[in-house]
């Protein structure tokens, strides 16, 4: 009997093994418990959350007594910057750190050697009027993930699967890629969500050197074999068009827009826009940005999407990218 838990559960899994601190761990399992179906087929699953509880119970109890001066930093942990966080995952060689360097400033070492990536990197990546967060990676091996790869999947808005279009390994390598995100219950998809107990991960397996010799006969093969399974998008890191559009791609991958605020009387401020989810509503705009505002908002005016500038618009009104909006609270 399988143990057939729900979305909501592998929501709170999910935050388990991206927290932070123990005290986030202990909330997270406790949701776990709460929620994972009590039957047969979970009773070692249940054993399990009850020990990894206590043990979350005893480091919670010493971060509060001691604090967290004396914790040990983990490397894997990249705080979010920007508009959203994008981890690459690839092989060695592939040319992650190659492309990091490509579109950003980060301090990336690009060689020809294997394992020159110790520990992940994070550069910021612009387009028009945001930073977008591309954090490269040391390199997997079919049968070695470093310990703190997890973590930073689960935690992140994005995933890129970079893979080698001038080898004939690169099936292989796409499959021990997938199948390491499998074990961790990831898979990539177009949207985050569920299917069974995987956890949909925005993202999609980026096919590198795709001017390299043979490299159009790889990647036919590549779509045969695992186009049904995420979306393949082809680039080179020495390709000055691919790099120039790269950007965009990422803003794409991140499914988020970008607002204006203005103030009743006064200009918008379109330097600084707010970030968020497709699909977000005018009230999920004011929630953003003061939790008050949200609660006293009565009306709005947008530019951009609607019918003639400065119309006024119901509070579910769905945003559309580079909206500017004027809150009435």
């Amino acid at each position: 009997m399988a143990a057939n838990l729900t979305p909501q559960y592998l929501d709170a899994e999910e935050r388990y093994k991206s927290a932070q601190t123990a005290e986030e761990r202990l909330a997270a399992l406790e949701e776990m418990f709460r929620l994972i179906p009590k039957h047969k087929a979970s009773e070692k699953m249940q054993a399990e959350l009850k020990r990894k509880i206590s043990a979350a119970r005893k480091d919670a109890a010493h971060e509060a007594s001691h604090g967290k001066t004396g914790a040990k930093l983990d490397p894997f942990h990249i705080p979010k910057s920007g508009a959203g966080q994008i981890v690459l995952i690839g092989t060695p060689n592939v040319g992650k750190s190659s492309l990091v360097a490509a579109v950003s400033h980060a301090a990336v070492k690009v060689a020809d050697y294997p394992f020159s990536t110790a520990l992940p990197v994070p550069g910021m990546v612009t387009f028009e009027d945001v930073q977008i967060q591309l954090v490269d990676t040391p390199p997997i091996t079919s049968d070695h993930v470093a310990a703190g790869f997890p973590g930073l999947w689960h935690a992140c808005d994005a995933l890129l699967v970079v893979v080698d279009a001038s080898t004939d390994a690169l099936l292989d390598d796409a499959e021990t890629c997938l199948r390491h995100l499998a074990e961790r219950h990831l898979a990539l998809a177009p949207s985050a969500g569920g299917v069974g107990e995987l956890r949909l991960k925005r993202g999609l397996m980026l096919v590198n050197k795709r001017d390299a010799a043979g490299a159009t006969e790889r990647l036919a093969a590549l779509r045969e074999f695992f186009g049904s399974r995420s979306r393949i998008q082809a680039i080179s890191a020495h390709d000055a068009s691919d790099i120039a559009g790269f950007p965009e791609l990422l803003f794409e991958l991140l499914n988020v827009i970008r607002v204006y605020a203005k103030p009743p009387g006064k200009k918008a401020d379109e330097t600084a826009p707010f970030i968020l989810p497709a699909g977000s509503t005018v009230h999920a705009l004011a929630a953003h940005v003061h939790r008050g505002m949200a609660e006293h908002l009565h009306s709005a005016r947008i530019w951009g999407t609607s019918l003639f500038p400065g119309q006024n618009v119901q509070l579910d009104h769905v945003l559309h990218d580079k909206d500017t909006v004027e809150l009435h609270a």
